[in-house]
């Protein structure tokens, strides 16, 4: 069964497989998830969040902005292929998609958290600003 929020589908059936990705979450998604977590940097993100038929790794559905973290699987022409799927569905239903690699996330954790912030408060400042 489907219901409707911000007028894109909402699969029920997502919701366990949901739960199974919050419960096995890579290292470097739990590193970046700590710092994001609630409010932590000023808005709201939830992880697993999900979208159509796709699952956001964090979203910020306030002012629709998606983090992707990507492990050395997401090289490969097959995965990259379902990831960009992915992005094109959810930039047509009006999300900014941002992508990290794990890499960036345990080397460079606070230029990734600069970033994120910096990506939140050009968001926000659109969606408040008159059209």
């Amino acid at each position: 069964m489907a219901t409707y929020k911000n007028k894109i589908t909402y699969y029920d059936y997502l919701l366990s497989y949901r739960r199974q990705l919050r419960q096995k979450m890579t290292k470097s998604e739990t590193v970046l998830w700590k710092h994001i977590k609630g409010n932590h940097l000023g808005y709201k993100f939830r992880r697993q969040y999900s979208v159509g038929n796709y699952i956001a790794d964090f979203a910020s559905a306030k002012i629709k902005l998606v983090i992707e973290v990507d492990g050395f699987t997401h090289a490969d022409e097959s995965v990259f292929e379902k990831d960009q799927k992915k992005e094109n569905f959810l930039k047509e239903n009006g999300y900014t998609v941002k992508r990290y690699s794990s890499e960036q996330v345990f080397k460079n954790l606070d230029d990734v958290l600069a970033d994120i912030y910096e990506i939140c408060k050009e968001l926000s400042e659109r969606l408040s600003s008159p059209s």
